[in-house]
């Protein structure tokens, strides 16, 4: 028998554990409910705790440090709700006796300041611990951001038996992320993806426990951002005046993330990738020559016109405005410096400079300008691995995101020596798809495993699964994210020994049928098929 006749047995047994859940082994409890990402430690006794709909609440204690008027956690309280019990209402035959062991409420406890009106941030505690016993559960927090991530956990451990009767098994888990920074990146410039297909995909991150939507935002091929203090570059720079995202759309965004626990970081990538920015923007590009005559084609922003920061100024006090969090990521890669190199105006500056035809050192001139520019309104930034690599002079504190998938070890190396934080996205590119379960690669990277000392291994704050948009739209955003991105948000969250690829899939594969029973189109792992009776 092949491999993939192997695969299919596993599923088939999957499957059969799910249909004999109400029975299910305490060691083979993770695998049969799915949890996913693993948690850092998970206790499940054999004794069954039986739900009813109309009894069941979820609560918060009321001598939780939480305001009872808490939106956050009121939302989530809702929201859990209608995962566990409201895509599971068929019933195959009679319920279980309601005088049977009842778990009658799921209690929420805030130990510290809730933080439930902040916005979520590198630093967020999203720590928990759950102890599920009769007649009342109990999630404990310190902040709120934990509790969002045991809600998910406890909306896992439930499922249904044969009778179509909702279980959970009296447990004890205890769980903390291992990496900071867990990140889907979008792009919306390639293809304009539609508001409701983001807040979709961030249903989806929180279901995978993600914190960070890296939201690459506009690009060469258009500029969705609809600014108030520089209207005219998404009105001449975007597709139409239908593909953008207005100051209330951004909102909505920003403010259904931060409900979910979940980051949302904008890219504004200069000074390559630009050539949206020019069409609302007179000036701000480089132009392009032949010989001694202007082609008509534009390059890169121009670096060396006092124009070009006094703009930069103005928008990025408007970026940090809009976008609460901390982190501004500033691109920075594939500068193409042919354009710069045909213009007189920059040779003669070059000369000046003392850059020496070394048009490195011209780019670092531009990026040390944004790097300022963005620590003067308090911001911290991200940039992509060339500006290290091109010896810009980075302030203490700046992220580096490695992309490169060549040698990214060696990358994580020298930068961390340096004493810059790393965001890992290299093996992560979902865009780059290929036949079979390519997930399985995903999974089998290790972020630390790189040359260097602990110190330096601290510095690798998490990494990103990016999914670029030349291919990608609308009609395939969900099924190409998904659930090749949980892959990479296990990783990064469950302990570095979480590394066995059998219990992966069978975890896998029941994570997949709960989201798309949730209504996230997630692809198939394999053959086989979602059964929504017996498993949450």
């Amino acid at each position: 028998m092949g491999p993939r006749g192997l695969e299919l047995l596993g599923l088939l047994g999957l499957l059969a554990l799910a249909a004999r859940a109400s029975r299910a082994p305490r060691d083979d409890a993770a695998e049969t409910l799915g949890l996913w990402p693993l948690p850092l430690s998970v206790k499940v006794s054999a004794t069954q705790l039986y739900l009813s709909p109309e009894r069941f609440t979820i609560s918060h204690d009321p001598y939780s440090k939480a305001d009872p008027g808490c939106a956050l956690l009121q939302e989530a309280f809702r929201r859990y709700y209608e995962y566990i019990f409201g895509y599971n209402k068929r019933r195959n035959g009679p319920a279980r006796s309601s005088n049977e062991t009842q778990l009658q409420q799921l209690v929420v406890s805030v130990v510290l300041d809730s933080q439930c009106d902040s916005f979520p941030n590198i630093s967020s505690d999203e720590s928990y611990t759950l102890n599920v016993k009769k007649p009342v559960a109990v999630l404990k927090a310190n902040r709120v951001w934990g509790v969002l991530r045991g809600l998910e956990t406890f909306s896992q451990l439930i499922y249904q038996d044969t009778y179509g009767t909702f279980i959970i098994n009296e447990s004890s888990i205890t769980d903390s992320p291992r990496f900071p920074h867990r990140g889907i990146l979008i792009d919306t410039s390639r293809h304009y993806l539609p508001v409701q297909s983001i807040l979709k995909t961030l249903d989806a991150m929180a279901f995978n426990k993600f914190n960070v939507l890296h939201w690459h935002i506009v690009d060469d091929q258009s500029f969705p951002f609809q600014s108030t203090t520089f209207p005219e570059l998404s009105n001449k720079g975007s597709y139409s005046l239908s593909h953008v995202y207005t100051p209330h759309d951004v909102h909505k965004v920003i403010e259904y993330a931060r409900l979910q626990g979940i980051r949302v970081i904008p890219e504004f990538d200069t000074p390559g990738h630009t050539q949206s920015w020019g069409k609302g923007q007179k000036g701000l590009l480089t132009p392009c020559y032949n010989a001694k005559t202007p082609s008509g084609a534009f390059g890169p922003i121009n670096p060396i016109v006092n124009s070009t920061y006094t703009f930069m100024s103005k928008f990025f006090e408007e970026i940090s405005r809009v976008f609460p969090d901390q982190f501004i990521h500033l691109g920075g890669d594939e500068v193409d410096f042919t354009c710069w190199a045909s213009n007189p105006e920059i040779q003669k500056f070059m000369e000046h400079s003392g850059f020496h035809k070394d048009f490195r050192k011209l780019e670092s001139f531009y990026i040390e300008k944004i790097l300022k520019m963005i620590s003067t309104i308090k911001k911290n930034s991200i940039v992509w691995q060339e500006v290290f690599d091109n010896k810009v002079k980075l302030p203490p504190g700046t992220t580096v995101q490695v992309w490169i998938a060549d040698q990214y070890a060696t990358e994580q190396s020298l930068i961390t020596a340096a004493g810059f934080p790393v965001i890992l996205s290299a093996p992560w590119y979902l865009d780059l798809i290929s036949y079979g379960e390519d997930w399985r690669k995903y999974y089998k990277v290790n972020p630390l495993d790189f040359s260097g000392s602990q110190e330096q291994k601290r510095l690798v704050i998490g990494g990103e699964a990016c999914l670029w948009g030349e291919y990608v739209d609308v009609t395939n955003l969900t099924p190409r994210l998904w659930p090749r991105a949980s892959a990479v948000g296990e990783r990064l969250w469950s302990q570095e020994g979480v590394t066995d690829l059998g219990s992966a899939y069978r975890r896998l594969t029941v994570q997949r049928c709960r989201m798309v029973r949730r209504g996230i189109a997630a692809q198939p792992l394999f053959t086989g098929h979602c059964n929504p009776e017996y498993t949450k």
